[in-house]
C-alpha cells in the first residue's frame, strides 16, 4: 500500500463543520444495508438477520503516533481493527460510524485522507460496509471513535465461550508481525527522549515493509469470519492485546485450557505471544472442522491446577497488552 504525501494547506481552524463534512462525505462509498446514509441525524440500514455492534476508541498516544501514520494508514487502521472484532462473531460487516475529535492545527488534508483509509479498508477487507455516519468535534488531541456492525445473516453469534476439550485450536492471520514492527519504531524512529519522530521512517519502510504495515495498516482476515461460523467454530475471538491473553480468555470464558504450540507460531513466537495488535482471528474447532484459512496451533484441554494456557504442555503465564494499564 503506497503512503499518501500530506498537503498542509488548510487547517481545522479554516473550516465550519459543514465545509469540512463537505471534505469529507464525498471519499465514503455506500453499504449494501444503507437505506439513509450520512445527511441525516441518523443512518437507516437493513439487515437481514440480527445485528452485532462493537466499538473502538484511538487516542493519539496510547494508541497511535500521527508521526508515524499518515492519515490514509491511520482511516485503514481504524476501519481494519473494528472490522476484525465483528468478523470475529462470525458476522459479515455492514456499516461503520465515525466520530473525530480533531486538533485546531491538524490539516484538513489529513482528515480526508483519515476518510479515504476507512473507505478504501471498508472496500478492500469487508467489499459492502461503508461509512453511514458519525460526528465531528475539536480536541486538543486526535481521537477517533469507531463503531462497526455487522450482519448474522441468520446465524447464531460465535462466542468466546463455547471452547471443547478435545477441539484444535486454529488461527487465521498474521502472528507477531504488528508487534515486531512496533517494536522497530520504537528502536529506530524515536529521539533522545524517546519520542516518536518520521526521522529513519522512510528507511524502515524500506527495510521491513511487511513488519510497518501489520502495524501501521494491518489486513485482519475479516471475511474469514464467515466461514469459521459456517464451518462450525465453537468459539472465537480477535487477537488484540496478544495470543497468550485472548486464548486466556476463551479459556476463562469457555471452562478450559487451551495449550499452544511453540513451533506452529511463526517466524515471531515471542511477539505472537505477549506483543498486540494482530487482529488475527483466534478460534476452536472439532479437528475435522478446520476451514482452509485456518491452520492448527493447539489443542484444548481440561482446565487444571487453575492454568489457562500451556506452551507445549508448559505453563504460561499470559501477558500482553493493557489500555488502561499501558499510558
Amino acid at each position: 500500500m503506497s503512503r499518501v504525501t500530506e498537503n498542509a494547506e488548510r487547517l481545522i481552524s479554516d473550516l465550519s463543520e459543514g465545509e469540512l463534512l463537505a471534505r469529507i462525505l464525498p471519499h465514503f462509498g455506500r453499504a449494501e444495508t444503507q437505506v439513509v446514509g450520512p445527511g441525516d441525524d441518523a443512518a437507516v440500514l437493513s439487515p437481514r438477520g440480527e445485528i452485532v455492534a462493537t466499538s473502538d476508541l484511538m487516542v493519539e498516544g496510547p494508541d497511535f503516533r500521527r508521526v508515524w501514520h499518515s492519515g490514509f494508514e491511520l482511516g485503514w487502521k481504524a476501519a481494519a481493527t473494528n472490522l476484525s472484532d465483528v468478523a470475529a462473531m462470525g458476522a459479515r460487516p455492514s456499516a461503520l460510524t465515525v466520530s473525530l475529535a480533531m486538533p485546531a492545527n491538524l490539516a484538513v488534508s489529513y482528515v480526508t485522507e483519515i476518510a479515504r483509509g476507512l473507505d478504501a479498508a471498508c472496500a478492500t477487507l469487508a467489499p459492502g460496509c461503508a461509512v453511514v455516519g458519525g460526528d465531528l468535534s475539536r480536541s486538543t488531541v486526535l481521537t477517533l471513535a469507531v463503531t462497526a456492525l455487522g450482519d448474522l445473516e441468520g446465524r447464531a453469534p460465535v462466542l468466546r465461550s463455547g471452547a471443547r476439550v478435545g477441539d484444535v485450536v486454529a488461527v487465521a492471520g498474521t502472528l507477531g508481525e504488528a508487534a515486531a514492527g512496533l517494536r522497530l519504531l520504537f528502536e529506530r524512529c524515536v529521539d533522545a527522549l524517546g519520542n516518536a519522530t518520521a526521522d529513519g521512517l522512510a528507511d524502515l519502510w524500506m527495510a521491513s515493509p511487511e513488519l510497518l504495515a501489520a502495524q501501521l495498516s494491518p489486513s485482519p482476515p475479516v471475511p474469514l469470519g464467515v466461514v469459521a461460523s459456517v464451518a462450525g467454530a465453537s468459539a472465537m475471538m480477535d487477537i488484540s492485546d496478544s495470543l497468550s491473553l485472548d486464548a486466556s480468555r476463551i479459556a476463562a470464558a469457555s471452562g478450559v485450557a487451551l495449550n499452544l504450540y511453540a513451533g506452529k507460531l511463526g517466524a515471531y513466537p515471542e511477539d505472537a505471544l505477549t506483543g498486540g495488535e494482530d487482529h488475527a482471528l483466534l478460534a476452536t474447532f472439532a479437528k475435522r472442522e478446520v476451514p482452509p484459512g485456518f491452520r492448527v496451533i493447539g489443542e484444548v484441554l481440561p482446565p487444571l491446577r487453575g492454568v489457562a494456557v500451556y506452551l507445549d504442555g508448559v505453563p504460561f503465564a499470559p501477558r500482553g497488552w493493557d489500555p488502561i494499564m499501558h499510558p
